[in-house]
């Protein structure tokens, strides 16, 4: 299995725009935290957050090569478990339908982290450390903010038996802890 430092080092070969760097880091603090809250593997489960978006740059106008491209790149590199998350993580496009522990818990760490970054933004200081979880459960319920960020894909949470509220909690303190890392 890869180790942390060469998945990260190729993310950094492979992702140049620096606010997608900035969320795949915030995508493996979350799935790390989310694995440690449900007795999982934190080593594989962060990596498959590292590596979701590997190929991003690569795929933005053809989202139907998303996910593919980084499995192709990782075939021989990561376990099997990683490179059918980071193409379920893009189901919608790969035809991968997430059914393990580990392909929801990206998919929902993936979504909730654009929730978070949003929530932060909104802030006086656009700092994390501002951010509530009674915060970020309030713009949850509202769907004009942060667009982006699927609830749909959010509540994956649930089917790993992780209520809402108490996944918002993990994912606040994993970015906390890695706020300077992620400018925020």
């Amino acid at each position: 299995m890869l180790s942390r430092g060469e998945a990260l080092n190729l993310v950094k070969a492979s992702v140049k725009r620096r606010n997608i760097f900035y969320h795949v880091l915030a995508v493996e603090a979350i799935t790390k935290a989310l694995a440690r809250h449900l007795n999982q593997d934190e080593e594989l489960w962060g990596l498959a957050g590292l590596l979701h978006d590997l190929d991003f740059d690569e795929t933005m106008v053809t989202p139907e090569r998303h996910g593919l491209l980084t499995a192709d790149r990782l075939r021989d590199l990561a376990p099997e478990a990683v490179i059918r998350a980071v193409k379920a993580h893009n189901y919608e496009h790969t035809g991968v339908k997430p059914e393990t522990m580990l392909e929801k818990g990206l998919l929902a760490s993936d979504a909730v982290s654009g929730l978070f970054v949003a929530c932060a933004l909104v802030m006086p200081q656009k700092k994390l450390a501002q951010v509530s979880v009674k915060t970020v459960t309030q713009k949850f319920k509202d769907k004009d903010f942060a667009r982006g960020a699927d609830r749909n894909r959010i509540v994956f949470c649930e089917e790993l038996g992780v209520s809402k509220e108490t996944f918002f909690e993990v994912a606040l303190k994993a970015l906390q802890e890695i706020s300077g890392e992620i400018g925020l």
